[in-house]
Formats: C-alpha cells, structure tokens, sequence
C-alpha cells in the first residue's frame, strides 16, 4: 500500500490535517498515536482507493534542541519510505524563513509534492495563499483542516498521482504476521519454520529492522508469513531506524489476516505487549497469543492455567482468543501455532447464510429481549452478516438508539457460543428498521 507523509514546520496544523483526512467522510480505518513521538499512522480510503499516511513532527533544520534533531531524522526517513509528499504551510501566519528551509529539503527528493496551503477558513483567505507560489511548487491545494473545505480535491489529486498496485498471487494468500516486544524470539520462530537462517537471529533486541514477507508452502500450509521488527515502548525509541522500524511493524498488522503475537514467558504480558493487542484488535485482525519460551519457566510457580487465565484478565473484554504455550528452541508446538493460526484466519472469512442467522439468534432475542427504555420497548425484527472484511452483524430494530452496551455483548457472545469466532474481533450495529 502506497504511504503519504504530511511534512511542514511546526505549529502549521499538520495534525489537524491529518485527522481530517482520516476521519471525514467515514475515511478512517484507524489512526495509531504514539508510535514515537507522538506521531501518529492511519489509512484513508478515498474513491476506492487505500494509502496509508503519517503525520511526522515539525520540522526544523540544523537545530541544537537534541529533540528537533530526532524530529528531523523521522521527517527525512517518511520522506524516503512514502510514495507522495504533502508539504502543509499556514495562510495564518504566512510565509516564513522555516517554510523555506522544509521546501530546501523536499527539493532533495524525487517524489512528487503537493503544497497544502492550510487554514484558508474562508474565502477572503485565499488571497493569502499566493505568497507560497514563492517556494516553487507548481500545485498548491487551499485547505481548510478545521471544516474540511478542499480536501476533497486534495485527495482527488493525491490518489491521480499514486501509483496503481496490481496484486500478486501472495496477496491472495492469508497473510500471518509474527508480532510482539523485541527478542521474545519471533525470527527464532520463523526460521524453525523454515528450517534455515531466513531471518538473522541474535540476542540483540531488535535486530529486524524491516518486515519481512516470506511464502511458506509445506505441510500442507500455504500462506505468506510476515516477521516484523520488535514493536517496543515509544519512550525506548530513540534511534531513526528505530521509528522506521515500528512504522513498518505497524503497517504489517494493519495489513495482516491474523496477527500471532507472542510473548515472553518469563517476562510475563506487559503493558506494551497490551498495547500491541489492543493495536490489533483495533484493526479487526485474527489474533493468536503464543506464549515462547515456556520451557525456561519453572511450572511450580505459575501452571499452564494459571498463566492462561491472568492473560484473559488482562487481555478482557476481548478474551475468545487461543492461548499456545511454546519452546521455540524445542521446536514444541510451532506447528500447532500455525494450525491454530489458520483456523483463525478460516474463522475471520466465515460467511454465514441469513436464514440460518435468523434461525439461532431470533429465538435468543425472544427470550433475553433488550431492557425496556423509559417504558420503550426494543424489537429486534432480523438480523444480516454484512459484507466486510472481518465479521460484522447488523440487527434491524424499531429503537437502535436505546441498546446499551451490555446487550451488545451478550449477542457476540451468542455469536460466538454458536458460530465459532474463536480468536477474531465481531463488530455489532443495531440499525433502525
């Protein structure tokens, strides 16, 4: 998938841009803060097309604050990774010696840049935008990030000059990424798999710089199996290649049918291993949690159940999610963990027929109706699989707006009691009839 960076000095509103872009007009996919930072990675969906987009920092040129610098190596790492650069400048405040020290540096890349003119909130402002013709690019889009105004046109411009992706046979392969904190042993993983040095493997965290896509086809399997870089804490981020590495583990989940995030035993689940979950979740992905190297833990401490159920704990609501306990230095269970892997996945595309939705769920409705609502009562008439990437259900109701979240959790978990979406987020809609 094609990446779009917004760059442009500080204060300019490139923020605001960005969530504009990615929450107007039902665009968002997702938005992900903090991956260092606080920068913030989403996908946007425009006349049916998708490319991802970050927001990088505000840029600022030789600058002594050891911050800016780090700042600075982000911008120059977006601007090689994307396809398409949109430099964001401010009508408000106008043309500045900042805006053409960014313009310096964008003039160094060979990708195409589309100046964003921004916070043009009316039309008397347009007038003021003309001073930016100063910087030398030939298109320039008045925006405002606030009411949307322009961006229409913007992304019109945008999806015109990406390039078209034409799919490959992998693409139609299930695609499972190996997730998870630095050396919990996910390339370690991927070569027992394999049987070869694939990936190099060290002690060192966070030696996988990159994603890494690589097409297994034995033992009856056949899928593309991704190995990301370690996904560590924003605060341990430090070193450029570090953030370009948790960029791309990010876009690997959000391009993933199941995502197998693993865990070290012996450090137990943490807080970042929580945030990679919720990642995950967030972006209806298959999930599988394969707790590795289980072999070093002593089981006179914690049991097998013991541990399983402190990770649904901690992992709840969404807690219908496998739990493998691993050696991958054992070679124990790594091929149970694709089985698993796979039935999740198989779970994930299950499409099932509306007349036998209606035949199970109708009869759970009837006698666990939704509470009534200030003498209002809700009737659920029928009930339909929408047409969606992951599992997702409309119920059709006379009062849509009075169903509280309670409700909706005891239909998925009717959902789930019946069909089986063992390891897969559902998304429920009550929608009026």
């Amino acid at each position: 998938m094609a990446l779009v960076a917004i760059i442009g000095r500080p204060n300019v509103g490139k923020s605001t841009f960005f969530n504009r872009l990615t929450e107007s007009r039902h665009a968002i996919v997702d938005e992900y803060s903090g991956v260092t930072r606080d920068r913030h990675y989403g996908t946007v969906d425009w006349g049916g097309r998708e490319f991802s987009i970050i927001d990088t920092g505000g840029y600022i040129d030789e600058s002594d604050d050891r911050f800016e610098r780090e700042i600075a190596k982000q911008v120059r790492i977006a601007m090689e990774e994307a396809q398409l650069l949109l430099f964001v400048v401010d009508v408000d405040s106008g043309l500045n010696d900042l805006d053409k020290d960014v313009s310096q540096l964008l003039r160094q890349s060979d990708k195409p840049v589309l100046l964003v003119a921004n916070k043009v909130d009316n039309h008397e402002r347009i007038q003021n935008t003309y001073e930016f013709y100063e910087l030398g690019f030939e298109k320039m889009f008045p925006v405002s990030a606030i009411n949307g105004s322009g961006t229409g046109d913007l992304l019109d411009e945008v999806i015109s000059l990406l390039p078209e992706e034409q799919p490959k046979e992998e693409d139609l392969l299930p695609r499972l990424s190996v997730v998870g904190r630095p050396n919990a042993g996910k390339s370690s993983f991927i070569n027992a798999l394999l049987g070869e040095e694939r990936n190099i493997v060290t002690e060192v965290a966070g030696t996988t710089r990159d994603s890494i896509d690589t097409r297994y086809n034995a033992y009856g399997f056949d899928f593309t199996l991704v190995d990301t870089a370690g996904i560590r804490k924003k605060s341990k981020v430090h070193e450029d290649l570090e953030f370009y590495s948790v960029m791309r583990a990010i876009r690997a989940i959000e391009h993933s049918d199941v995502c197998v995030l693993m865990i070290d035993a012996t450090e137990g689940i943490g807080q970042q291993d929580l945030n990679i979950f919720h990642l995950i979740h967030k972006n209806r992905k298959g999930v599988v949690i394969m707790v590795n190297k289980w072999d070093l833990v002593k089981k006179d401490t914690h049991s097998a159940k013991e541990y399983e159920d402190l990770i649904r704990e901690r992992i709840a609501p969404f807690s219908d999610v496998p739990i493998l306990f691993t050696s991958v230095i054992n070679k124990q269970r790594i091929h149970k963990a694709l089985e698993t892997a796979l039935s999740v996945y198989s779970n994930r595309v299950k499409r099932i027929k509306t007349s036998e939705l209606n035949e199970v769920m109708l009869p759970y409705i009837e006698h666990t109706p939704p509470p009534a609502v200030k003498g209002k009562y809700i009737k659920i008439k029928y009930v339909q699989q929408l047409p969606t990437h992951a599992p997702t259900f409309a119920f059709y109701c006379n009062l849509p707006q009075y169903i509280r979240e309670p409700y909706k959790r005891f239909i998925e978990n009717k959902l789930r009691a019946h069909f089986d979406f063992t390891g897969v987020p559902i998304q429920i809609f009550f929608r009026k009839k």
